[in-house]
């Protein structure tokens, strides 16, 4: 049993276990995953690890779409948010990067959901390897999480 099925387990989740979808080929990416499922790459939901002043935060965000640290860093009221080390990333969740899902890490973070991910009526995000993917309804994943709703997308310019 993988660390991701047990977390389900431990969450009353075991009915996920069963529409968890394998991909040889790999969905390390966001692009990747995305075009192995056939759906739109805002519809990958992004496990990201930051560090804020130096403590772990998990941030969820759409695949396509980048992480505004500014945005993240007033929303903790940090003095500084960087991305985590890969080292930091496996030791604060126990998946390396590509692999990390939104909930069932080794050690309980602060967790932000950007609000984008409710755009769509399904989300799909890594089950713990860079392999795997699994489908949920972003309210329930942002639930499962523990997450809190915010805005941390980073805008892009209107041309």
């Amino acid at each position: 049993m993988t660390r991701f099925t047990e977390a389900l387990s431990e969450l009353g989740l075991t009915d996920l276990d069963a529409r968890i979808r394998h991909f040889p080929e790999g969905a390390r990416t966001a692009a990747e995953a995305a075009a192995a499922i056939g759906c739109e790459l805002s519809q990958i939901c992004k496990s990201l690890i930051f560090a804020a002043d130096g403590v772990p935060v998990l941030v969820l965000m759409d695949g396509a779409s980048r992480v505004d640290l500014e945005l993240v860093r007033k929303e903790l009221g940090a003095d500084k948010v960087t991305r985590a080390k890969a080292d930091v990333v496996r030791e604060t969740t126990g998946y390396a990067i590509g692999g990390v899902p939104p909930f069932g890490h080794r050690t309980k973070t602060r967790v932000l959901a950007d609000r984008s991910l409710l755009g769509h009526d399904l989300v799909w995000a890594a089950a713990g390897n860079p392999h795997a993917v699994f489908p949920m309804a972003p309210k329930d994943l942002v639930a499962h999480a523990g997450a809190t709703l915010v805005d941390v997308r980073e805008q892009t310019p209107a041309s």
